[in-house]
């Protein structure tokens, strides 16, 4: 049996924004719908941002569980935490392996529904 990646699915109470700020950050195409935002970029499986009007953020990195999340290779780390705030995301903390201006090691971040994820270089 062979099992394939083909999508990742992200509630957002503000679907609009949240749909917004994945395709900022990864590029490629979106379809929207009345209750998802299907955005394939090269190299990825769909993601898809979908309406979920009760969701809650978890509380990262000290709180409450926080379900998944993604870890994203890049080359410029320092490039990359630019694209994420101005795309609208959070940055969490710069974990032990990288410092605020370097460009190497991984940093933590949240999407605007509060979702985490890592972007490693």
């Amino acid at each position: 049996m062979s099992i394939t990646l083909t999508s990742v699915i992200i509630d957002a109470a503000g679907m609009e924004t949240e749909g917004a700020f994945w395709h900022r950050l990864l590029g490629g195409s979106v379809h929207r719908t009345p209750t998802h935002h299907f955005i394939q970029a090269p190299g990825l499986p769909v993601v898809v941002v979908q309406s979920a009007p009760g969701h809650v953020p978890p509380s990262r990195p000290d709180g409450t569980s926080q379900q998944l999340h993604l870890d994203f290779g890049v080359e410029d780390l320092a490039s990359a935490d630019r694209t994420v705030a101005e795309a609208g995301g959070t940055r969490l903390r710069p974990t032990e392996e990288s410092s605020a201006d370097d460009h190497t090691g991984s940093r933590v971040h949240a999407s605007p529904a509060g979702h985490p994820f890592c972007l490693r270089a």
